[in-house]
């Protein structure tokens, strides 16, 4: 973890403040540990102190720039733009399935395809946002719970598919195995998402 001293220079210590401001803690760090460490350098190879912190500052980058290549990376974001690109062949998956084996006649609570259709558009909403903000930790949280809605309702479509016993098991085969798909690889890709990157 980079840390820093009470007669930092005025120009790191803004700069750290910004960088701080936009990033998680441990992205931040991992920074600013590269600031401390060309500014040494710059000490080292005898420049005075301001023009050794504005080479330090220079050789970085604007904390905007790293920010949006932090952004760009970031895996929750990603995985949002997958699942908004999927989605409409997932989703035409289950409603040929759905439409075959008329599931509008299922003995189900009115409830069910209520809730579904509520979490579906919440989590449209979400990765939507997480795909376009220009705010990491905004874009993270987004796009972390959007994908936690998409396996959810994947989850809940599969199980409702087996209990109500569809009269075209091919085409709810098919539906099935297209979610499970993009639950392994929500699953995989969220793996990759430390919660403290959230905050």
């Amino acid at each position: 973890m980079a840390e820093h001293s009470l007669n930092e220079h005025s120009l790191i210590a803004a700069y750290r403040a910004d960088l701080q401001a936009r990033l998680p803690a441990d992205l931040a760090d991992e920074v600013l540990d590269g600031l401390a460490e060309a500014h040494d350098k710059y000490l080292r190879l005898g420049l005075p102190p301001d023009q050794a912190a504005r080479a330090a500052v220079t050789e970085l980058g604007d904390p905007r720039t790293i920010t949006d290549a932090f952004r760009r990376a970031d895996p929750a974001r990603q995985l949002a733009r997958t699942l908004i690109l999927s989605g409409p062949a997932v989703g035409g998956c289950w409603a040929a399935a759905l439409t075959t084996a008329r599931a509008w006649n299922w003995p189900l609570p009115a409830a069910i395809p209520l809730l579904m259709g509520l979490t579906l558009a919440a989590s449209a909403a979400l990765l939507a946002a997480a795909a376009t903000t220009q705010r990491y930790r905004a874009g993270r949280r987004a796009g972390t719970a959007g994908s936690l809605g998409i396996a959810l309702l994947d989850t809940a479509a599969i199980t409702t598919a087996i209990l109500a016993a569809p009269a075209s098991p091919w085409l709810f085969t098919a539906a099935a195995c297209a979610s499970l798909a993009r639950l392994t690889h929500i699953a995989r890709t969220l793996r990759r998402c430390p919660i403290s990157y959230m905050w």
